[in-house]
């Protein structure tokens, strides 16, 4: 399958190069989801700064952010950004095992990996983008253990990147 947005090749446009710049500066490349992103400049403006906030600026451990990010990524069966996110997992101490077990929609398998916080993650995670209500019983125990920012960061990280991963099954983008 290709990607149903043609990709904007980058240095073709001008009127988007400033968008460009600060992609490569703040990422080091164009991937293809930016560079269908490409195609609307406001849009990619502000996924910039989110996604930006999100990734690089918050409190919350890059280990549990990508472990967000891999979860809602096989929840929502979008592999490309699962796959995209796997080196970032592993520069963040994140065990192998604990990312293969990840891959599948059953948790079970990492959840037996992962300490009490985690595991407590992955409940919201999986409660926030199936349900999207989220039960007390789910966020009072995680609340009590991450306070406001934490939690604010947590759903915030959440709903980014079931925005990702939506955007890009949707586009058929890295497909």
């Amino acid at each position: 399958m290709t990607a149903r947005v043609q990709p904007v090749t980058p240095g073709t446009r001008p009127d988007v190069a400033e968008h460009e710049a600060r992609i490569m500066a703040s990422r080091g490349r164009i991937t293809p989801l930016y560079q269908v992103l490409l195609n609307s400049p406001p849009v990619v403006a502000g996924w910039e700064a989110l996604l930006t906030a999100i990734r690089q600026q918050t409190s919350l451990p890059a280990s549990q952010r990508e472990l967000v990010i891999l979860r809602v990524a096989i929840l929502n069966r979008a592999p490309y950004e699962f796959d995209a996110h796997v080196p970032h997992a592993l520069a963040a101490g994140m065990p192998q095992s604990a990312i293969d077990a990840l891959r599948h929609e059953d948790a079970s398998q990492a959840l037996a990996l992962l300490g009490d916080v985690d595991r407590m993650i992955v409940g919201f995670t999986d409660a926030m983008t199936r349900d999207i209500d989220v039960p007390d019983a789910v966020y009072d125990p995680l609340a009590a253990r991450l306070g406001p920012q934490g939690m604010v960061e947590l759903a915030a990280t959440v709903g980014a990147y079931n925005m990702v991963s939506r955007f890009l099954v949707a586009l058929r983008v890295g497909h």
